[in-house]
């Protein structure tokens, strides 16, 4: 659990990071990575297979969790819709903060 931790505190960082230096597509990239650490923690622990994966493939897996609370799932749908052409999100969404409530959630729920 400790190595997920420390994985997940980078990725926010850079994450962080990004957005202070206005590169919001690279902010989106490292929260989508952290979601997708915290994803892999969740199905280990719930004794899955986790196979290697992106982190958008693992988001997708995730898609079909019925445990998966409805906000989560909108957090989920979130960080896997695509830009548009001009590299803008096409939904009003903070995908750094919504990235971090989902990590929790799998990181600490009984699920």
């Amino acid at each position: 659990m400790n190595d997920f931790n420390t994985q997940l505190r980078n990725e926010f960082e850079k994450a962080r990071q990004a957005r202070i230096n206005k590169n919001e597509g690279q902010a989106r990239v490292c929260a989508r990575r952290a979601a997708g650490i915290a994803i892999r923690a969740y199905l280990t622990r719930k004794g899955k297979q986790v196979p290697n994966m992106s982190a958008y493939d693992l988001l997708n897996l995730l898609k079909e969790d019925a445990s998966l609370p409805p906000n989560l799932q909108l957090i989920v749908d979130h960080l896997t819709v695509r830009v548009t052409e001009e590299f803008d999100l096409p939904i009003e969404a903070d995908l750094i903060a919504e990235s971090r409530v989902l990590c929790d959630w799998l990181l600490y729920s009984e699920a």
